[in-house]
């Protein structure tokens, strides 16, 4: 089944049916190890609803953090590396290491919804989409869900010197997510294909795909180093890095279309505006 989350409330599809609920918070959903089971028995006394209930969905997160993961993938190991002329050995040392690279991307208020639009930095010339398989894990470090995101980068700062990291990762509007959060208590697979297509003026200007299998860190490896030392009251929501980069000297313009699908999960489109 999978969560969406709406200007009214929460709406959840179950096979062919929606629910909503205009009282229950996504909150206290995410905060429930036994999500799925939880729904399975809750949902039949919501309120039914139709197919416009999902009109105008946003960001299916409420008080999470957004943290990210990178290099987890070895097309993003050389994209990095492409990019970085003074700190270029660093990202093969984090691909590498044991210890996997997190930082924080977002608060919910930086976070936007499908079809709503995602921003490049004025003082940034190269900026791209990264699309991602994201993590919703519960306060209990618990995996109740996931969902896909849009991890807008700005290459040009990160690439001067990696610690300009939080600057080319954290700005207002730097992040997507979305359509819905898929509920499940199985892992996603590693066959699962991950695509993108970025449109320019209805013309497809970059497209890529890859899979889960293409990516060295585990969902595991990636919670057990996040939870370390660090509480989510709310849960948070783990962006699992990118397996797919745009060639250089690909940069998005205003009016671009991305869209990103994931198998299982739906897909999520932003503009750039």
């Amino acid at each position: 089944m999978k969560i969406y989350r709406t200007a009214e409330g929460v709406v959840v599809a179950d096979a062919d049916r929606l629910y909503f609920s205009a009282t229950v918070s996504l909150d206290s959903l995410i905060a429930r190890d036994d999500l799925e089971p939880h729904l399975t028995a809750s949902i039949p006394q919501w309120q039914r609803a139709e197919a416009n209930a999902l009109a105008d969905l946003r960001a299916p997160i409420e008080s999470q953090e957004v943290w990210g993961a990178g290099v987890t993938y070895y097309r993003s190991r050389v994209a990095r590396m492409e990019e970085s002329k003074q700190g270029g050995n660093f990202y093969d040392q984090v691909y590498e290491a044991e210890r996997p690279e997190l930082f924080f991307k977002a608060m919910p208020h930086r976070v936007v919804g499908p079809n709503q639009k995602v921003a490049i930095r004025s003082d940034s010339n190269w900026s791209v989409p990264e699309p991602e398989l994201a993590i919703v894990i519960s306060p209990n470090r618990k995996i109740v869900g996931y969902t896909i995101a849009n991890d807008m980068s700005s290459r040009d700062i990160e690439g001067k010197n990696p610690l300009y990291l939080p600057q080319a990762k954290t700005y207002d509007r730097c992040c997507a997510l979305g359509p819905a959060v898929l509920v499940t208590s199985e892992a996603i697979a590693n066959s699962t294909e991950i695509k993108m297509e970025i449109l320019r003026a209805g013309k497809t200007a970059f497209s890529g795909a890859t899979t889960l299998a293409e990516r060295k860190r585990t969902a595991d490896e990636l919670i057990s180093y996040l939870f370390r030392h660090c509480s989510f009251p709310h849960g948070c929501v783990l962006m699992t890095g990118t397996g797919i980069v745009p060639e250089d000297p690909f940069t998005l313009q205003h009016g671009d279309e991305i869209r990103i699908s994931i198998s299982g999960i739906g897909t999520l489109v932003n503009t750039v505006g």
